[in-house]
């Protein structure tokens, strides 16, 4: 488990609209065969009940996505 800062969303629609909404804003990509096709990407928190999807904190998306919230994000454990 992981205290997140970042944005949560209820759908992948919603996730992808705001991935859309930065791509438009910092103009990502540029040129069609530019390597970097996104400006964020959303994550989906699968073991938390409800599921959910997320972007992380970054300072370039406050503009556009506003004051991020702190939420918990369950991973699995990873043997050692």
């Amino acid at each position: 488990m992981a205290y997140i800062k970042g944005y949560q969303f209820l759908t992948e629609e919603q996730a992808t609209e705001a991935v859309l909404l930065c791509n438009d804003y910092y103009k990502i990509p540029e040129q069609t065969n530019d390597t970097t096709r996104d400006w964020c990407s959303y994550r989906i928190a699968e073991l938390n009940a409800p599921c959910f999807y997320y972007i992380i904190y970054d300072e370039s998306l406050l503009v556009l996505l506003g004051e991020p919230t702190e939420f918990e994000v369950i991973y699995e454990d990873i043997p050692q």
